[in-house]
This record gives structure tokens, C-alpha cells and sequence, in this order.
């Protein structure tokens, strides 16, 4: 009896992968860098549409691929322009995905898994355990799907302008910058990604970064990894693994507390990898020149927003190249922490600016929707083994 091959996801193929798949079917891969800029550029998921694709290709890739979506599944809007998607997979399960405006440039918050497995006391992801991995397709189909829902592929587009239904032909000139028709260079985004949604990226690794491979290739999004920050509590193997990647994103570490004895408090991780280990860790981590590792510290009222947490964080970060982003605590239901006071916001930060830190504080954005830091969540309805642990910790 015959098995049916099921067919290939072309949202989770690399280019290069793409045009072995099209080679191995008698197909040119060249083929590949089109069916990217359909994709990616123009948001264009039928092939059918894919316009300048023979009808034996079209045909052929009708009948043995698919290009999965996920599906916007509710939308809200804060009342500074912030907004929080909720995106549904294939398998019903759901993630929290946030567009932040005017941070100066355009924000997307993008997560990598479907709840999280480091249980950050300050954290509702964490409290949701980890309920799968996404895959890199479900990854970068965030990014089609917010860049759609908010009109940001216009730096793909011709000045003059054409309508969705019949987009120009794309075409390359050897190796170099991927060109329309006219001969005119295609753009750049006109987002930046953070990868501080739901879930911790390093933990899913291996689909992470092939996400932002997918994300950087030339012929879809070209989005630089200049514009992607990568946030991790310090997964210490993959951080180390992460240094050699081609495709490296910046570094923000979630730190939050200078000593070993406050940060397993609040970071269970850091009973594993502790903060000695993570500072060694990013002395290594190699930095584009004028580039710094930043340093993300969540501030929690009576934890560790006293002056003498501050003198520890200044003694702690001397000689890395750095820079802090201070982040008072969005406090939410089930949160057990309260947010510090402006004054012990302002002496904190003083603290570090007198040590030459170089300081920020994060404006919290979309609090009223809970789409800041720390509050995303879904209810995910059955829960997985993960979950149930979690339950049991938490109670």
C-alpha cells in the first residue's frame, strides 16, 4: 500500500533548502529567491498569485507544499498605540505577540515558545509552564502576520506604488541586492524584532535561530541582525553556542538581581548558571565595535530596588561593556511583587550613572492591556505535563 508523502511547509524552508527542494523536483533555484519575495516582501501565501512562476511550477508546488499562517485570532489596542496580537497555530495553540510604535523606530515583540519552562517569579509566561516549542516558520509568521495587520511591508514597494493582486516581478542580479523589475533595489524593513515575547528563545534554540536566519535572508525580509535583540535569563551552553553564529542577534540578559541569593529567588535558572557565571560568559561574548550587552533588571518594591542592590549591580557590571535598562515591575494578578516608587526608580538609577553606567529606564507601554513585560499569557485549556508541574509550584 502506497504512502502519501505529506508535503513540504515552504514557511519553514531556508532559502537554501528551498532551492535543493526545487533542484531535487527538475526546477531552477533561482526559483527559490522569488518564491521568498512573495512570501516574506509581499505577503503572498497563495502560489497561485505567485504571477511570475511557470504554471508547471505553480502547479507543482500546489500539489506538494503549503505555506502555513498563523492565524490572528483577537487584536487589542493600548491607549499609547500599543497593540497585542494573539496568534493562533495549526494545533489550536496560541502565543501573545506585541507591536510597540515610536520606540523610536517600530517594534515588534515576537515569542518563541508557547508558555515558558523558567518559571521568573515576577513573570505570568512563567507561571504557565512550558506547553511546546514553536517552530521557526511559527516564529517568522509572526512577523508576516504583524507586518501585514499594521501595514509595515512598505519598504518593499515601488514608490509608485502597485496594487496587492498584481505585484511587480522580483528578479536578482547574481549574487548581489535582490531588484525589481526596474532595476530598482528592493528595501529594508522598517521594524526592529525583539525576541522578549513568551518563552525563552535560547530554549528553543535551534528553531530560534533558524527564525532569524529565515528573517535575514536577502530575498524575503533582509531584515538586519542589527535590528533583532535576543533576550535570555542565560541558558549558559546556548549562550556560548550563540557567539559563533553567522547570524547574531544583539544580547539583552535578564539579570535582575545582583547576588546569587536574590536571583535564585527570582530566577530559578540561577541555581544552575549563577551570576558569576553569566558575567564571564558575556566578557567572551563577542561585540561589534561601539555595540554593548544590555542588561535588563527588573525592578521589584523591597527586593531589589535598594541603594545597596544598585552599589552591587555597578561593582558587578565594572569592565563589561554594557548598558542597563531598567524596568519597573508591570504589576498583574498573580504577580506577587509590587512596583517600586518613582524616587526609588530615579535614586536606583542615579546610583548606577555615578558609577558610569551607561542607564536607561524603559517606559512601560501597553500596561493597560497587559502587553508590557512580564504580562503576556494564554489560557491554553488542557494542560500539558509542563503545565501541571507548574500548577504544582505556583498552587
Amino acid at each position: 500500500m502506497a504512502t502519501e508523502l505529506c508535503p513540504l511547509d515552504l514557511a519553514e524552508l531556508e532559502r537554501p533548502a528551498l532551492e535543493a527542494a526545487l533542484e531535487a523536483r527538475g526546477h531552477r533555484a533561482f526559483h527559490a529567491r522569488q518564491i521568498f519575495g512573495w512570501i516574506y516582501r509581499l505577503g503572498v501565501a497563495d502560489v497561485a498569485r505567485m504571477t511570475d512562476l511557470s504554471r508547471e511550477l505553480r502547479a507543482m508546488l500546489a500539489d506538494e507544499f503549503v505555506v502555513s499562517t498563523p492565524a490572528l485570532a483577537g487584536r487589542e489596542k493600548s491607549i499609547d498605540g500599543t497593540e497585542k496580537f494573539l496568534i493562533r497555530f495549526a494545533d489550536g495553540r496560541t502565543v501573545e505577540s506585541v507591536y510597540i510604535p515610536d520606540t523610536p523606530a517600530m517594534t515588534f515583540c515576537i515569542s518563541t515558545q508557547v508558555g515558558c519552562a523558567m518559571a521568573c517569579a515576577f513573570c505570568l509566561t512563567g507561571r504557565m509552564g512550558l506547553v511546546r516549542n514553536l517552530t521557526a516558520g511559527e516564529i517568522a509568521g509572526q512577523v508576516r502576520v504583524l507586518a501585514e495587520a499594521v501595514h509595515m511591508r512598505e519598504g518593499f514597494i515601488d514608490p509608485e506604488g502597485f496594487a496587492p493582486a498584481d505585484p511587480p516581478r522580483l528578479r536578482s542580479r547574481g549574487r548581489g541586492t535582490p531588484l525589481r523589475s526596474g532595476g530598482r533595489a528592493c528595501g529594508a524593513p522598517a521594524f526592529n524584532i525583539v525576541l522578549m515575547g513568551m518563552g525563552e528563545p535560547l530554549h528553543n534554540y535551534d528553531a530560534t535561530m533558524k527564525a532569524l536566519r529565515i528573517l535575514a535572508d536577502e530575498y524575503g525580509f533582509n531584515l538586519s541582525p542589527r535590528r533583532v535583540t535576543l533576550s535570555t535569563v542565560g541558558l549558559l551552553p546556548a549562550l556560548e553556542k550563540l557567539a559563533h553564529e553567522p547570524v547574531m542577534p544583539n544580547l539583552a540578559i535578564s539579570l535582575h538581581a545582583p547576588t546569587d541569593v536574590q536571583r535564585g529567588e527570582l530566577v530559578p535558572l540561577n541555581r544552575k548558571y549563577g551570576v558569576a557565571d553569566i558575567i564571564a560568559a558575556c566578557k567572551r561574548f563577542p561585540q561589534r565595535r561601539r555595540h554593548r550587552i544590555t542588561f535588563e533588571y527588573v525592578l521589584l518594591a523591597g527586593v531589589n530596588d535598594r541603594p545597596d542592590d544598585a552599589r552591587r549591580l555597578a561593582k558587578l557590571l565594572a569592565g563589561v561593556k554594557s548598558k542597563i535598562n531598567l524596568i519597573p515591575l508591570n504589576a498583574a494578578p498573580g504577580i506577587p511583587f509590587e512596583r517600586p516608587s518613582d524616587e526609588a526608580v530615579d535614586r536606583f538609577a542615579r546610583i548606577l550613572a555615578d558609577h558610569d553606567l551607561v542607564v536607561s529606564v524603559r517606559k512601560s507601554r501597553g500596561r493597560d492591556i497587559r502587553a508590557a513585560c512580564g504580562q503576556l499569557i494564554v489560557d491554553t485549556g488542557r494542560k500539558s505535563p509542563a503545565q501541571q508541574l507548574a500548577a504544582l509550584a505556583f498552587g
